[in-house]
């Protein structure tokens, strides 16, 4: 099936690379015990120091960086957005992780606990999900969090009959509108034709059923979880409007579900009617309510799926239409060597995963821009956690956060680290820098397992990145463009 199959494309993990091992490093007991450096500062007041330097002063990555440098240590308390003085028990509090060494704890399930931390100590009201709390919300300790994590690894291995067929088709259509965007304007903007051929490939290969058995969800479908997403993760995330604007607007209460009820029934109605086969598996396979297995089949594919591509995809394609290096052409020789010419001629998960280039291009550009650049675990217990160079005790219930563009250039794991080198992660020296990388909320030699939460679509988001560029050289010669356009398009001779 699909998952296995890509769990043997993969490249065989370095010798000790559990999720429990360490970076070559000192070991914690030969490291000295130190006081854990930073403060919560004074109540109100200090959470609104850090916040107003986290969004508006400052930024996220300035915001941990100067920190860093003032504590001299990648360990340290501080404060997190939000922190609504108003609304709800929001808790600012938070352990700063942000070396490899320290962070990798974060996967260690015996001495976290990951219920309702998804993004720090707020959770979105349970409206947004129909009530129902979807499994990245549910701790490996919870009963029901094997079946959800179980089935939503069925619905990857299921899909693997159509996901290449459906990505190959859907990548057409994205490329002729590209094209002719291009013939008419001289560039073409990609970021909402890409989120539609993602969507649309998304829900035929995971839901089982096409949108085109719906026009309004065909035409509509992408924007409605755009908008589903904006509302849960804006009162946490900067987004670069003028202040005080951003501030007074965007970061000061959590936003009610009602303002997005509408769309998110439809899309729970078109799951409902049209997506049988993958519902009747949720019921009678893995025990979960009709009313769990819609919801869970919404988020996996929205929150997860859509929303993962919808942030990586412009990085990796802005990386590799704005290169002037001669990547490119390293690219396509690559691409056209294993495939042979023409636009899908011999592309499948076999040949894709013979490329040592494509996939160390993607895995470099997850290194530096992880889709999902913070993640937060809670002690289960008392523990005592390491960095390079110090170990420093976390009592039971504190909240431990990484900011992963940080933790992923790591001096002491990784050359250059602020560099994109394209050949990072190839021969035995790249395989083994995988074991530190953490952008699936765990190692990339890891397993996900209904035993720990990472994520179940790991080495499938990898492969399908690596289709998407391999296929965009079997197509074209060259493009130009960045993040958010396309300027230029020579198809292939």
């Amino acid at each position: 099936m699909f998952v296995r199959s890509m769990a043997a494309a993969s490249p065989p993990p370095p010798p000790s690379t559990s999720l429990s091992s360490q970076p070559p490093s000192s070991s914690p007991s030969q490291l000295p015990l130190r006081a854990m450096p930073g403060t919560y500062g004074w109540p109100v007041v200090g959470p609104l120091s850090d916040r107003l330097d986290y969004f508006w002063f400052q930024g996220p990555e300035k915001f941990f960086r100067t920190r860093v440098e003032k504590y001299k240590s990648t360990v340290f308390r501080t404060n997190i957005p939000p922190a609504f003085p108003f609304f709800g028990n929001v808790n600012p509090n938070i352990v700063a992780v942000l070396d490899v060494k320290s962070f990798s704890h974060l996967f260690d399930m015996d001495l976290v606990d990951k219920r309702d931390v998804l993004i720090g100590d707020f959770r979105p009201s349970l409206g947004f999900y129909g009530g129902v709390r979807v499994g990245v919300y549910l701790d490996t300790t919870e009963p029901k969090h094997a079946k959800i994590k179980k089935f939503s690894m069925e619905l990857l291995k299921r899909s693997s009959e159509v996901w290449l067929r459906e990505l190959l088709s859907n990548l057409d259509k994205f490329w002729s509108t590209i094209e002719t965007d291009v013939s008419k304007n001289d560039a073409a903007s990609y970021i909402f034709p890409l989120q539609s051929c993602v969507f649309n490939f998304l829900t035929a290969s995971l839901a089982g059923v096409k949108t085109s058995v719906s026009p309004e969800i065909a035409e509509n479908g992408w924007k409605i979880l755009n908008t589903w997403l904006a509302f849960q993760v804006i009162p946490t995330t900067k987004i670069g409007i003028p202040q005080p604007f951003e501030e007074l607007l965007l970061h000061t209460w959590p936003y009610p579900p009602l303002i997005v009820a509408g769309g998110y029934k439809k899309l729970y109605n078109f799951i409902n009617d049209h997506a049988g086969e993958v519902i009747r598996l949720g019921e009678e396979e893995f025990g979960l309510t009709r009313d769990e297995t819609i919801h869970n089949i919404l988020f996996v594919l929205g929150f997860n799926a859509y929303g993962g591509f919808s942030v990586f995809l412009p990085s990796l394609i802005g990386k590799i239409a704005g290169d002037n290096t001669g990547l490119q052409e390293r690219l396509r020789t690559e691409v056209r060597k294993v495939c042979g010419s023409g636009s899908g001629s011999g592309l499948n998960f076999r040949t894709v995963n013979e490329m040592e280039l494509v996939k160390s291009v993607v895995y470099e550009t997850l290194r530096l821009n992880p889709p999902v650049p913070l993640q937060f675990a809670r002690a289960r217990e008392d523990f005592k956690i390491s960095s390079h160079d110090a170990v420093f005790e976390v009592k039971k219930g504190e909240l431990l956060c990484g900011y992963q563009p940080l933790v992923m250039r790591d001096g002491k794991i990784y050359e250059d680290p602020e560099e994109f080198k394209p050949d990072r992660f190839i021969g035995q020296t790249g395989s083994e820098l995988l074991s530190y990388l953490f952008w699936s909320n765990g190692p990339q030699t890891g397993t996900p397992s209904e035993s720990n939460k990472q994520c179940a679509a790991k080495d499938v988001v990898t492969l399908t990145a690596c289709l998407i560029i391999a296929d965009l050289f079997l197509r074209y010669d060259s493009v130009t463009g960045d993040m958010s356009s396309i300027k230029t398009v020579v198809k292939a001779k």
